[in-house]
């Protein structure tokens, strides 16, 4: 029995179809016992993958939101940001922690892949993006937001384990004493790199790569560290069963043949995450 639940701020949009964001950050946090707080940031009546979606921005929200939440006095043990959708919204993440002196602050940078800045990010929304980061205890940009971050130019190509490892330090003298860089394709494998800047120490986990790419996995894997590491679980062992547990729900999705638009399907394995 789980005797003092820690709150975590769940700063993301929530879509109606996709299993991603919020649909994926909820479940997933409650069942490894911690209580997902939404702040959600857009409502989407389905994920921007598909043709059509409707979009409410909820950004004049946010304001009252916290608001309301700094009225009744509430307090928190965390917050995990994911996709944000202007400055103003990064502005409101960063007075939320810095107001509510959170300790514990897990960012995903979600800002590109594959080379490319999403076309809704500005280089002054990227700037901002950099400010967030510094005030992260974790971190879990892949290799394009990492770069975006260093401000370093992406290469074409595999990058090199001795290259990730410069890129993971790097983000951690940001601010992040916690780095994932996440997802890096080599071959018919993908590696996800986790670097402690405490302990100096590096943990490389290989899973099979798929084809396919399923949207929301960024998410539920920064949720299973996120969940994992509030309850106590350590770094290492975190990342191992976030990596785990994204490469099992994507091969049983894979059988499947479930559309990728619709995320992987991880309902019924959800129950492997219980601690």
């Amino acid at each position: 029995m789980i005797k003092d639940i820690k709150k975590v701020v769940a700063i993301h949009d929530i879509s109606g179809l996709g299993r991603c964001s919020l649909t994926a950050v909820i479940p997933i946090l409650s069942v490894l016992g911690v209580q997902p707080c939404p702040f959600p940031t857009a409502i989407l009546s389905c994920q921007t993958g598909y043709s059509n979606f409707s979009f409410l921005d909820l950004t004049e929200e946010m304001i009252n939101y916290k608001n309301s939440w700094d009225e009744m006095g509430f307090a928190f043990d965390g917050v995990y940001s994911g996709f944000l959708g202007s400055e103003k919204q990064i502005d409101i993440v960063k007075e939320l922690i810095v107001s509510q002196n959170i300790s514990f602050v897990l960012i995903d940078p979600v800002m590109g892949d594959n080379g490319t800045i999403y076309k809704t990010y500005t280089e002054a929304m990227c700037s901002k993006m950099k400010e967030l980061v510094s005030l992260a205890t974790v971190t879990t940009p892949n290799i394009t937001e990492a770069c975006i971050l260093l401000g370093k130019q992406y290469k074409n190509g595999e990058y090199s384990l001795e290259e990730i490892e410069e890129i993971a330090k790097g983000i951690g003298v940001l601010g992040p004493k916690k780095v994932v860089i996440t997802g890096i394709i080599k071959g018919s494998e993908i590696i996800n790199f986790a670097y402690d800047m405490d302990e100096d120490k590096k943990y490389i986990i290989v899973n099979n790569h798929s084809d396919r790419s399923f949207g929301g996995t960024g998410d539920i894997f920064a949720s299973i560290i996120c969940g994992m590491l509030m309850r106590g679980k350590g770094f290492e062992e975190s990342v191992k069963k976030a990596s785990e547990f994204v490469y099992k729900a994507i091969s049983y999705s894979d059988t499947k043949k479930i559309d990728v638009k619709n995320g992987v399907v991880f309902e019924p394995i959800l129950k492997e995450l219980f601690i």
